[in-house]
């Protein structure tokens, strides 16, 4: 079956003809066009733009649009550079009590974040909760191991 563009029709039903609101009380949308009787919304044009409390300092205007507003649940970590991890001797393991035994750290508040910050020339086995890139890369180049906690 062929159709040709002179001879396309809708389907029926498909469309509607249009409202035409004003025309008398027999037309269905005479007289306020079901708009109501009086007030901002039965007015001609838009009645308020989007985001309009009514003279409220609206939402959008409230919410601070700074950055660096401060974050809800931030993760805390006790963080200790690779370079400290020098003062340790080869081939021992390292995590968060081994470092307060040795005076490391003072205060084991939050869980152990190993950074990337100098040089370690030690054979150690890290046992941390976070390591950085670089920090991981630089304890397996002087032949240790790094091992996540939860």
């Amino acid at each position: 079956m062929t159709f040709q563009l002179d001879s396309l029709t809708s389907n029926a039903g498909a469309r509607r003809r249009k409202l035409r609101k004003g025309r008398g009380i027999a037309a269905g949308q005479g007289a306020s066009c079901g708009f109501g009787m009086r007030g901002q919304k039965s007015r001609s044009g838009r009645s308020t733009r989007p985001g309009f409390e009514g003279g409220q300092m609206p939402l959008y205007r409230r919410v601070p649009k700074l950055k660096h507003f401060p974050l809800v649940n931030p993760k805390l970590y006790t963080v200790v550079n690779v370079s400290a991890l020098n003062e340790i001797k080869s081939g021992s393991k390292v995590n968060l009590d081994s470092l307060v035994k040795q005076g490391i750290v003072t205060s084991p508040k939050n869980p152990l974040k190993i950074l990337g910050n100098g040089t370690l020339k030690v054979k150690l086995t890290v046992q941390a909760s976070a390591f950085t890139e670089t920090a991981k890369n630089k304890i397996e180049e002087a032949g240790g191991t790094c091992e996540i906690l939860n």
